[in-house]
């Protein structure tokens, strides 16, 4: 509105149309559709074959167990926990020369559902419609690797379970643990709930309850202690290319060193690194990865105890646990990414003004990956200096994300409960 006898002019009015034109919901839903039929268009008929996954692995397990032959995670250990094989068998619904298809059209279902469920019911509010907005970004930048993976079934539930952890921890518990039995990497986000929920213990009790439910059911179907295969799984994993513990490796090839070597490793289906010192890293992650863990919780911890509220403390101690996972893992698959996506939504949610830092280096994690993958994937296995530069900078931007992280948690637990509960 312009004050009395001045005139608005022509581009404040372009301001204030774009700022209608993008403030309703029916902008954000149109944005939604045209970035997830964009999004399955190159899924289907892009370079580098997005679907590898997919086609090629998910739906030959699928048609396994549809033919009593091999169902995974109960007649054999799986690199996968047991609720994975849902959506997997679920895609299969309409056959398997529509399997791609169906599986894009899930995934696209359970965006949607997270999405009616970060814009709400009520007056749309400046921080949720940003996030709806970031959240698409996000995705355009990832690419189709966003819809491609497993990862893509659990973020929806992520997304959702973080945004009601502050009102409705129950139903946060249980959506959080659903999608840690799918893949594990939302057990995280359970840890953070419980570190900063005032009703920390019904949050663990409730996920506790639901996975001893999932262990006993499918102990029932046979399983025995494949169920937990997973574990094991990961653990014999070697470095794969993407990881960002192995870029030393691959600036070495880059430099020349014959004594290191990208592969095809057959069994587990991925791209390793093979040259001195890689299976000593190799073993070396999953002790990294806890200290890592330990390192974030510790100040999390001491947060939650000086009385921070869940609003100062959960997003970021969310995003910290979560980059961990990503910075230490010895697999570091681009589909990774797609993790951020949850508690960055809720940091913006929560706070949009402190959560431009993270937001943007998200965005930048996310545009890297597509660079990548799978566009010009082979090239980081030929370990071209430009494309292993590409990996470096999106392994600087995670750091980034976990320093920010690290000090919005510290100084969640920088005041007392008085003063965290007047600053929110």
């Amino acid at each position: 509105m312009t004050a009395p006898g001045a005139t608005a002019t022509p581009a404040s009015g372009s301001r204030s149309r774009f700022a209608r034109a993008i403030g309703g919901r029916a902008a954000v839903w149109i944005a939604f559709g045209v970035v997830h039929v964009a999004l399955v268009l190159l899924n289907l008929y892009g370079q580098g074959w997005p679907l590898g996954d997919v086609e090629a692995v998910y739906l030959a397990w699928a048609q396994n167990a549809d033919r009593g032959i091999l169902r995974m995670g109960i007649d054999a250990p799986w690199v996968y926990p047991i609720l994975a094989f849902a959506p997997m068998a679920a895609a299969l619904a309409l056959g398997p020369a529509l399997y791609p298809e169906t599986w894009l059209g899930i995934v696209t279902l359970l965006d949607g559902l997270a999405l009616s469920v970060l814009l709400g019911r009520g007056r749309l509010s400046r921080s949720r419609r940003a996030a709806a907005w970031w959240w698409l970004a996000f995705l355009v930048l990832l690419g189709p690797i966003a819809l491609g993976r497993i990862d893509a079934i659990t973020v929806p539930f992520a997304l959702t379970g973080l945004l009601f952890a502050v009102g409705r921890p129950r139903v946060a518990a249980v959506l959080l643990t659903i999608a840690a039995w799918i893949k594990v990497w939302p057990a995280a986000l359970v840890v953070a709930c419980v570190v900063a929920l005032r009703r920390r213990a019904e949050v663990g009790a409730i996920a506790l309850a639901l996975s001893g439910g999932i262990v006993l059911v499918s102990m029932l179907a046979g399983s025995g202690l494949n169920v937990f295969g997973f574990v094991a799984e990961q653990a014999g994993r070697g470095l794969q290319v993407e990881a960002p513990i192995g870029v030393p490796w691959l600036w070495r090839i880059a430099a020349g060193d014959d004594a290191v070597q990208v592969y095809y490793d057959r069994e587990i289906l991925t791209y390793q690194i093979a040259g001195p010192g890689t299976d000593v890293a190799s073993a070396l992650t999953t002790w990294v990865m806890a200290a890592g863990v330990l390192v974030v919780l510790a100040p999390g911890i001491r947060a939650a105890r000086r009385g921070a509220t869940a609003v100062a403390l959960l997003p970021a101690l969310s995003t910290a646990l979560v980059v961990v996972l990503i910075l230490g893992n010895k697999v570091g698959s681009p589909q990774f990414a797609t993790w951020l996506a949850a508690p960055v939504v809720l940091a913006i949610v929560l706070d949009r003004r402190r959560a431009l830092v993270p937001a943007l280096l998200a965005l930048g994690v996310a545009a890297t990956t597509q660079v990548i993958y799978p566009y010009w994937y082979g090239w980081l296995l030929a370990a071209d200096p430009a494309f292993v530069g590409v990996l470096t900078l999106k392994v600087v931007l995670l750091a980034g994300l976990l320093a920010w992280a690290l000090h919005r948690v510290w100084q969640a637990g920088a005041v007392r409960a008085t003063a965290a509960v007047a600053a929110a």
